[in-house]
């Protein structure tokens, strides 16, 4: 059974970007079974993506993708909203196309990097998730959803058409409704967004952290290798026609079977018995 975990129990591993007059904008926390919570520190600006807080999460994600040690990551919020997305007035200061190719092209890096951590990780939304922040939550494996979250794609609303934001909402949702949301930039709620598959699950707001907790606990109990090859097979196969997946699936399971975790989990099954994995 797992136990919830006091702050007092949680070993802060935050690590001072900015002068020690400032707080992170990306806090960091990590518990003993290796769930890595990010917490988005920008609530005064709704945490809008800044150059410096992509910079922060970019850092935080490459040291998590080389400890082998973690199994979970959550990426959550302080505030009232999840994320809003960019920083226009960021944006606003330095109007020149190399500019917008450099930061939209750092944005895309972090996300790229969030799937292609070795370990699942889980968005917690609470608030408001638009534009980018939208794009973060459709790029995280899983997602988790206030009853009074809601989700846009609303740059159409000042102009600017969310492309990058619509790789991502494309790639979890159906077309029409993304292309609905990308030329409207109308709100879903928490409901839609999980009937769209934007989100896994919905909890009421008092009960998110109970349901990310049976969440994390499920993978938790699976061996860390298993998962990592799900993840990178589950992303590859996407991008290929039928034929190719399963040739590449084929030779992933081989290898997966392999893997002492695989033939201890199968041997425990014949045997009638829990597994006992390391």
């Amino acid at each position: 059974m797992l136990v919830k975990l006091s702050p007092a129990t949680i070993e802060s591993t935050s690590r001072p970007k900015t002068p020690l007059s400032e707080e992170p904008l990306v806090l960091s926390a990590r518990d003993p079974r290796g769930v890595v919570t990010l917490t988005l520190n920008r609530p005064q600006a709704f945490n809008a993506l800044s150059e410096k807080m992509l910079a922060e999460l970019q850092s935080e994600l490459d040291s998590i993708g080389a400890d082998e040690s973690i199994r979970v990551v959550v990426i959550a919020a302080k505030g009232r909203a999840f994320c809003a997305g960019h920083d226009l007035k960021e944006m606003r200061a330095d109007p020149s196309l190399e500019y917008y190719e450099l930061l939209f092209t750092q944005c895309s890096n972090m996300m790229l990097t969030i799937q292609r951590l070795p370990v699942p990780v889980i968005a917690r939304i609470e608030g408001i998730a638009t534009v980018a922040g939208c794009q973060l939550v459709a790029m995280c494996d899983l997602a988790i959803a206030s009853s009074t979250a809601r989700f846009a794609v609303s740059g159409v609303n000042v102009g600017l058409f969310c492309s990058t934001p619509g790789v991502a909402v494309s790639r979890n949702i159906l077309c029409k409704p993304a292309f609905e949301m990308l030329v409207t930039g109308e709100f879903i709620s928490a409901g839609e967004a999980k009937a769209y598959g934007l989100v896994n699950r919905i909890a009421e707001p008092e009960q998110l952290d109970s349901e990310l907790e049976k969440l994390a606990g499920a993978i938790l109990s699976k061996p860390r290798v298993a998962v990592a090859i799900g993840k990178e097979f589950f992303y590859r196969q996407a991008e290929l026609g039928i034929a190719a997946a399963y040739k590449a699936a084929s030779q992933t399971m081989a290898c997966n079977m392999m893997e002492e975790a695989a033939l201890e989990g199968v041997q425990a099954f014949v045997e009638k018995r829990p597994p006992r994995w390391k």
